[in-house]
């Protein structure tokens, strides 16, 4: 489960409640919290709760961008110190913006070499067409990391139906490569465009979901599947997300499951 799920409760409380769930590992999104950058503090939650850290989200959204300073290769190279503390696998880091003229040129060259020479998987998360002042593509090298020259992937569905993609031929292109996946579901389409990134619960929009994980299931795959859905609704009502995250851990399970005869 990611600590977006409970966004904006605590660091604790996201630990809290995935462990009170059921959840296997958690993932950690890097943001203004002090808690989500300080190495001791999550070795104690992840031992407090019995919840193993599978991964770490680099700061990658408007809001962080002081978070580590304002270099994003070092918010990159940051997060995969951090991942490397606190005993997590992975790190999922964004396509540069357009605007990170020198970051973007040197992207997928760091993205290997942080790889090669740190043993953690830095998987670049496929992203979306923005509609600003007319401006479609904000990123560089682009929205697709399967199109890209990096040795590891994350799939988010919620991203891939507003780039009106569907995630199992995503998730069959990228073969190998794909290392993570972003549990969620999105309901936009060609015929029906959204403009907000909805991180529906899965199932609750148009992206095969259930399809793409029985894929990874039934062929081997070995990563790691994180919940990424966006409880907000719920506002102070526990009760409520508790219940969507249940929901979400539920579908997970049935689908990546190995299935009784």
């Amino acid at each position: 489960m990611s600590t977006t799920c409970t966004f904006p409760s605590s660091t604790e409380e996201a630990f809290r409640l995935a462990s009170r769930i059921g959840y296997d590992a958690i993932e950690i999104m890097v943001s203004t919290a002090d808690s989500t950058r300080d190495p001791d503090t999550l070795r104690r939650y992840r031992d407090k709760y019995d919840l193993p850290i599978c991964s770490i989200h680099a700061p990658v959204l408007l809001f962080t961008h002081f978070v580590w300073g304002t270099s994003p290769a070092a918010k990159l190279r940051r997060s995969v110190e951090l991942a490397s503390q606190v005993d997590a696998s992975t790190v999922v880091v964004h396509p540069p913006f357009r605007w990170q003229y020198r970051y973007a040129r040197e992207f997928t060259q760091l993205v290997r070499e942080l790889e090669e020479t740190t043993g953690v998987t830095v998987a670049v998360e496929n992203m979306f067409p923005w509609h600003l002042g007319g401006a479609q593509q904000l990123y560089l090298p682009g929205t697709n990391p399967i199109e890209m020259d990096v040795p590891s992937i994350t799939l988010d569905f919620s991203h891939a139906a507003l780039s009106h993609d569907n995630a199992l031929e995503m998730a069959k292109d990228a073969g190998a490569r794909l290392k993570h996946v972003h549990l969620c579901d999105g309901d936009s389409t060609a015929e029906n465009p959204k403009l907000i990134d909805e991180h529906l619960l899965p199932g609750q929009g148009s992206q095969p979901v259930a399809e793409t994980l029985e894929f990874l299931r039934t062929s081997g795959w070995q990563g790691d599947v994180v919940a990424e859905i966006n409880t907000r609704a719920a506002g102070g009502d526990t009760g409520m997300r508790v219940h969507q995250l249940q929901e979400t851990l539920a579908f997970a399970r049935q689908h990546l499951s190995p299935k009784r005869s």
